[in-house]
């Protein structure tokens, strides 16, 4: 049977159910923790308690799975995600590999690559496979999928190299991609032609972000290349409030793209964005921004907007079946 590789090990697709694909569990620099939040603002009994029960109560709005694209620039310790996901065991989390950067190389690549310093292989691509295929660090967690970004600057030169990475290590794997986006400046478009220049299987590519945008053009363009739309920042009202993401949805599943979109909310249990007033920060700028959202809000919205409940199940549970198969 196809399987997808997750926290606690593979898992049959066909287990998924109904699947966010686009949740962060935590998303933290790591040196800004380690440097001023230890003793400061963060706890780590808190934080992972407050985590627990906070995926559990998503577990009981029926969601089985959710991917988590935290990759290196976000704060991927997958130590910290096993211990959590040991005590919510009905969730299945899938990590991911990759490198979120809206614009330079990090320095650890700068000069190692073809025709750099030392000129070698792009050593990205081989760090991305061996997520996927070996394990990341020492856990033996094995990736399932790979994030990239190309954002409102566009293909700077570092995010080019970044997702030409992204799109080789796809191609040697068959991993899937998620690459955040820009919807206000269609960066959708730039990614999946560079995607379908390098090989990439674009029915394997979700947009993330797209539901950023009511621009139907835009989004069909998108879709009718076969790639998928993250219509996953419900609640993040700031970009796009949710009337107006719950209307694109119900207009594009009566256009009959239910098949080519999932999704989520691009929450988390914590960000450092605000150092340690995570919790202030939403209830003040983004109180719908959580995970019941979508269970409790969006999805009888869409339903009142003629959206059936069979397109909710194939945005909910076959096609994220179908990505990570």
């Amino acid at each position: 049977m196809p399987f997808v590789n997750s926290v606690r090990g593979p898992v049959d697709v066909d287990s998924l159910g109904q699947t966010l694909m686009h949740e962060h569990v935590f998303v933290v620099a790591t040196e800004h923790l380690d440097n001023y939040g230890q003793g400061s603002w963060w706890d780590e009994e808190f934080r992972v308690a407050d985590a627990v029960t906070k995926l559990r109560g998503l577990v009981a709005k029926g969601v089985t799975t959710i991917a988590d694209p935290t990759v290196w620039g976000l704060g991927r310790y997958i130590p910290r995600i096993q211990r959590i996901n040991e005590q919510v065991p009905e969730l299945t989390i899938i990590p991911a590999t990759g490198l979120y950067s809206y614009d330079e190389i990090p320095h650890q690549y700068e000069h190692r690559g073809p025709g750099l310093l030392f000129d070698i292989p792009d050593p990205m691509v081989d760090d991305f496979v061996r997520d996927l295929t070996v394990g990341i660090a020492d856990t033996g967690v094995k990736a399932a999928f790979i994030k990239c970004v190309v954002e409102q600057k566009g293909l700077t030169p570092g995010v080019e190299r970044i997702c030409r990475a992204a799109a080789q290590a796809h191609v040697r794997t068959g991993a899937p991609i998620t690459v955040h986006t820009n919807s206000f400046t269609q960066s959708g478009l730039l990614a999946l032609d560079l995607f379908a220049k390098e090989g990439v299987d674009l029915t394997k590519v979700v947009v993330g972000h797209a539901g950023d945008s009511n621009d139907l053009d835009y989004l069909m363009k998108l879709a009718d290349q076969g790639a998928i739309l993250g219509m996953d920042r419900f609640g993040l009202d700031l970009y796009n409030p949710t009337s107006q993401r719950v209307e694109t949805v119900a207009a594009l599943c009566a256009r009959g793209y239910s098949d080519r979109m999932v999704l989520s909310h691009d929450s988390a249990c914590f960000m450092d964005y605000f150092g340690g007033s995570w919790d202030e920060a939403l209830q003040t700028a983004a109180p719908n921004w959580r995970y019941d959202h979508i269970h409790d809000d969006v999805l009888p919205a869409l339903r009142v907007a003629g959206v059936s409940d069979g397109q909710i199940e194939q945005m909910l549970v076959h096609t994220p079946r179908n990505y990570f198969s």
